[in-house]
């Protein structure tokens, strides 16, 4: 029971400048209803007046139109009134939605800003320079795997070659060494060796012929 009596009530969106237009169209609609009196006023005064006239009342009838012509003045001022309160009304209803513009900017700015104070710039850097090293790498990788290597990667694998089969190559002893003639190097061992056809000339070909 205590917590039901003592919920607080929900609170209410209706702002101060909803409630002053609320009273300034009631307003407005009074002075409508006013004007609509005093028209309906004014045409039946101006009849009575005519059968004033006709029956001989002139200072009646006189009486009559002096106060069509002061509501008639009346009615004028309730128009400038409407108009006022038009204005009014409509002056507050469109500062009410440049406030909630500028409440929406204001909120926008804070997300904004809380947004650029969670990005580091330092972390994007990293973040694309190892993205962009990734990338390199990937192509790389590509480029080796589809055979497009250039003439320099071609070097450098033979230069590899070589290398390895030097260090696999097992060391000669001087004692066997015959001669003069110098063990061949590990270079020379592991350089690729070009077989060619040899082309025989026709003179060639006679020299063997006679020396049968």
């Amino acid at each position: 029971m205590g917590g039901i009596f003592g919920k607080k009530k929900p609170r209410s969106r209706v702002t101060a400048q909803d409630k002053a237009v609320l009273q300034l169209k009631q307003q407005r609609d009074k002075l409508k209803q006013y004007q609509k009196r005093i028209e309906l006023t004014l045409s039946s005064d101006r009849e009575l007046a005519k059968q004033l006239l006709k029956k001989g009342q002139k200072d009646r009838a006189l009486l009559l139109l002096k106060k069509k012509r002061y509501q008639e003045q009346l009615l004028v001022k309730t128009d400038n009134q409407l108009e006022n309160l038009e204005k009014l009304t409509h002056d507050i209803e469109f500062t009410q939605i440049e406030l909630e513009v500028v409440e929406g900017l204001k909120q926008g700015n804070e997300a904004l800003k809380k947004v650029n104070q969670a990005i580091n710039i330092e972390d994007i850097e990293r973040i694309l320079d190892e993205t962009r090293e990734a990338k390199e790498k990937q192509d790389e990788i590509s480029s080796l795997l589809s055979g497009g290597l250039t003439e320099e990667d071609e070097d450098a694998v033979e230069d590899e070659l070589a290398q390895i089969l030097k260090e696999q190559m097992p060391e000669v002893p001087l004692d066997d060494v015959v001669g003069n003639e110098e063990p061949a190097s590990a270079e020379e061992v592991a350089k690729p060796v070009k077989k060619e056809k040899a082309k025989k000339s026709p003179a060639a070909t006679e020299r063997v012929a006679v020396e049968a």
